[in-house]
């Protein structure tokens, strides 16, 4: 099947089901905010208001009015998230909560700096739509607070303990990628370009060549921690979803040895990661084929399909190579027989291994409107080089 036939399949998917079906059943006009936790018919089953989740359908739509459609609606439904996000979202310190009630107190408050970055990215988005300069110094000043809780967790309430080991996580290094680009896109300054140059020297230590893989941790002094399960850990979605952030790096750094790595990456995730049996992409790996510590490891999800799908778009795009045609069909075929829902819309999330539905939830405390609407917008809207 050529790209344009597959771009015209993820526009309709994106504006027939799944965008219908998230306008329907996420916005919460009573309190603000949306709701993220829904089932198959858009039945809210946990009103708490997640600010991963937040923050990430902010960016979403104010995403769709910048780079699809000037709708209002979708203005309407961004300003819904972003007056509700910065009116409760943060605490007397700047810190970030994970989750409030629906009516916006409170309920836990996560160590770690994830809600943070999507709080900026929604920040970032958001100021392009409105064209209010606040809400970029507002990005930026809560972008080099996470790089320091990133450099020191203690200022999250993380003690370093004497058993510890440092180590440098791929999901930071990810993290910090993706706000800094979007910070280069409206601020020049050479210090989001240093950002972005250490977050290529960060994939690059996450590079195990002989697998053509990103591992998910790696011990900064070189001492090897192989008998540490986390050592060991392997998650194709990420590995794929940073092999294509690298590609969007490289707009800014040119960099032979990263885009190489990028593309190989790309393909090596996606040969090792690949189910032979039963197809799709696993969950998580133990790259010596150990048993993992996360039971689920064996599972199917949406997202690292949907990073695929653009992942697969993007390098076709960019070297017209067949090879990843191919593995776009292959991805494709096993993405839309088993998540889509044709009849009422959204994408389901959670398959076992044999591909088997084991939920019905469409959207839950970290997972909602982002990687699938992110990734069919990017799917058709990719230029050609």
């Amino acid at each position: 099947m050529p790209i344009s036939q597959y771009r015209g399949i993820y526009k309709n998917d994106l504006l027939n089901k799944v965008l219908p079906f998230w306008i329907k059943h996420s916005p919460d006009f009573e309190y603000g905010g949306y709701f993220s936790c829904l089932d198959k018919d858009g039945l809210v089953y946990d009103d708490k208001k997640y600010m991963w989740l937040q923050a990430r359908e902010t960016w979403m739509f104010a995403r769709l009015y910048n780079e699809f459609d000037k709708k209002q609606e979708y203005f309407d439904l961004a300003k819904l998230g972003m007056d509700f996000i910065t009116k409760y979202g943060r605490d007397e310190k700047g810190r970030v909560y994970f989750s409030l009630t629906r009516d916006g107190r409170p309920y836990f408050y996560q160590r770690k700096p994830y809600s943070a970055v999507f709080y900026v990215l929604a920040l970032i988005e958001y100021s392009k739509a409105t064209g209010q300069q606040k809400y970029v110094e507002q990005a930026s000043a809560l972008f080099w607070d996470i790089v320091k809780w990133i450099e020191k967790p203690a200022l999250l309430d993380r003690p370093v303990l004497t058993g510890s080991v440092a180590m440098s996580n791929l999901a930071n290094v990810m993290v910090l990628a993706s706000m800094a680009i979007e910070l280069a896109l409206i601020d020049k300054k050479q210090a989001y370009l240093d950002i972005m140059k250490k977050a290529i020297d960060g994939v690059k230590l996450h590079y195990r060549k002989k697998d053509n893989i990103l591992i998910e941790n790696v011990p900064l002094n070189g001492e090897n921690r192989s008998n540490w399960p986390e050592m060991r850990w392997f998650n194709p979605g990420h590995s794929i979803e940073v092999s294509w952030f690298v590609l969007h790096l490289l707009d800014f750094v040119d960099d032979a040895e990263a885009e190489n790595i990028a593309y190989e990456a790309l393909r090596g995730s996606l040969e090792y990661g690949w189910d032979k049996e039963y197809g799709g992409l696993y969950y998580f790996m133990d790259i010596e084929n150990r048993p993992t510590l996360q039971l689920e490891s064996s599972m199917k999800l949406w997202w690292p399909h949907t990073e695929s799908l653009y992942a697969l778009v993007l390098a076709y795009t960019k070297t017209g190579d067949k090879v990843w045609l191919d593995w776009l069909d292959k991805v494709h075929q096993y993405t839309y027989s088993h998540f889509v829902d044709s009849e009422v819309g959204g994408w389901f999330g959670y398959c076992d291994r044999q591909g088997n539905l084991t939920h019905t939830s469409k959207g839950g405390n970290y997972k909602g409107f982002f990687h699938t609407p992110r990734a069919l917008l990017q799917c058709f809207s990719v230029k050609n080089k």
